[in-house]
């Protein structure tokens, strides 16, 4: 098992140069009320401890530079490094959000320049860089429906979500207390009309639609069932989070959409996992323009500054304006890739998804086998079935080949789902790869099934107690 950094340290150990501390030191430079009693208990290391111990968590982890990472729903595809070495200029990395705006042009410029690129993207009029995740995003969009129906003095309680949506989607609609009415899927895997309409009231507020949706499905019907929605005055918002399959292709106003959000973080290219970092900008249509939060990155002659003066708005969603070392790298992404590249970003990530699912599925249940976008669902439960292997069982044996495990579980609508995201980075030769190492594992399943419910066997750390660690939770040293 590898040390903590904690465990390196012992007293005396120096990893930086200090200023002469005669000269420097803080009680010289701040107010005695503003110093510390007592010194932080922080470890003392080496340089080289700090370098190597962080050297190895890195081979040790997963990771999108290590190896292919199928997550689905994530979109957890290869990041390029000129993002990060733009985002690492002085000019963007050591600013501060407090600065006066004439001092920060070139910030402002890149962010109202984004939002542009993002309007003609989505097709939607106005845009909000500052919400700081997906979920967030969410959220600012579920706030601003529940502010367009007080404004008309409209006394709306529901939300509608489909059965296979994203878990954040009820979470947002019950935060701003909305009670949430679940729609059923159909046999094709998408929204069932007809259980829409017995759904559908004066009462509901608005729907929210991932689109493609998390079976990674095209909504066919998609213009039918807003204009559903929009005959009872409610809104219609798009979670964004599978947008990686649309660039180019298909416009979230053309659909008849009101809100979308967007994760810059996974469909713009930004290394994210962990909690962070990320960034979810929403875009609106105009007669929701007003409710956007404040404060805004406007243009005025060839001068930018950031506007407050919106009395409509639902007010600040963060401290500041947004997750800015997000913005620069998804800035650099499109600015490289163009209109014409986006597009083939979007075309890849569908082919290679489908290339996936055709040659996987003569060996895994795929419950909705039809052409699909960036993204297909596999079902592990012929092999729960003949062979007593669960999807988690599939999933762990794939870290022993190298590969990260897709996402279990989840859509609820499939049963011991495998949720498959190759993304448009990964190359014919990988994809194959990852499809031998997919029929190799059902062959074990079916000659060693107990090989598969005792994985993985070389990772760092082995099969953990799951039940143990919800029940006893201590992540603190």
């Amino acid at each position: 098992m590898e040390k903590l950094l904690k465990e390196y340290s012992n007293p005396g150990k120096i990893g930086a140069s200090l200023p002469d501390e005669k000269t420097n030191s803080p009680e010289n430079l701040l107010p005695t009320e503003l110093l510390r009693k007592k010194e932080l208990d922080i470890p003392e290391v080496s340089e080289p401890e700090v370098v190597r111990h962080y050297t190895k968590l890195s081979v040790m982890n997963h990771h999108v530079d290590k190896d292919f990472y199928p997550l689905g729903s994530c979109t957890m595809k290869y990041n390029p490094k000129i993002n990060d070495k733009l985002a690492a200029l002085p000019g963007f990395a050591e600013i501060h959000p407090e600065q006066p705006v004439e001092t920060v042009q070139g910030a402002l410029r890149l962010m109202y320049e984004l939002q542009q690129y993002l309007k003609e993207i989505t097709g939607m009029p106005a845009i909000t860089l500052q919400p700081a995740a997906g979920s967030h995003g969410e959220l600012t969009g579920t706030m601003i429906i529940q502010k367009y129906h007080q404004e008309k003095g409209n006394h709306k309680k529901y939300i509608l979500i489909p059965d296979s949506a994203h878990g954040t989607n009820p979470s947002s609609a019950s935060c701003v207390d909305y009670e949430v009415v679940s729609v059923n899927s159909n046999q094709k895997g998408c929204i069932d009309i007809e259980d829409l309409k017995e759904k559908l009231n004066d009462g509901v507020a608005g729907m929210m639609i991932t689109n493609p949706n998390t079976l990674g499905l095209f909504e066919e019907d998609i213009e039918k069932i807003n204009t559903l929605i929009h005959k009872y005055d409610g809104i219609v918002y798009m979670d964004g989070a599978n947008l990686n399959a649309l660039f180019g292709i298909a416009k979230a106003a053309d659909m008849g959409f009101d809100i979308v959000h967007m994760n810059l973080h996974k469909t713009f290219s930004t290394p994210h996992g962990g909690g962070g970092p990320g960034s979810g900008p929403i875009g609106v249509v105009e007669k929701l323009a007003p409710y956007l939060p404040v404060p805004r990155v406007v243009k005025n002659n060839n001068t930018y500054s950031l506007s407050t003066d919106h009395p409509d708005s639902i007010g600040r969603m963060l401290s500041y304006y947004g997750h800015f070392a997000v913005i620069v790298r998804a800035y650099v992404y499109i600015s490289m890739l163009g209109a014409e590249g986006l597009q083939r970003v979007s075309r890849n990530a569908v082919l290679n998804a489908n290339y996936l699912r055709k040659k996987l599925s003569d060996v895994y249940e795929i419950p909705f086998n039809r052409t699909c976008m960036h993204e297909f669902v596999a079902s592990g439960q012929k092999h729960k079935n003949e062979y007593g292997v669960k999807a988690l069982d599939i999933a762990k044996r794939m870290l022993d080949y190298g590969v990260h495990a897709p996402t279990v579980y989840f859509p609820l609508v499939v049963k011991e789902a495998l949720m498959i995201e190759p993304t448009e980075t990964e190359s014919l030769d990988n994809l194959d790869n990852f499809i031998k190492i997919m029929k190799k594992i059902d062959q074990e399943a079916e000659e060693h099934p107990e090989l598969l419910k005792d994985a993985p066997y070389d990772t760092p750390v082995r099969r953990l107690d799951e039940l143990k660690a919800n029940k006893e939770l201590n992540v603190r040293w």
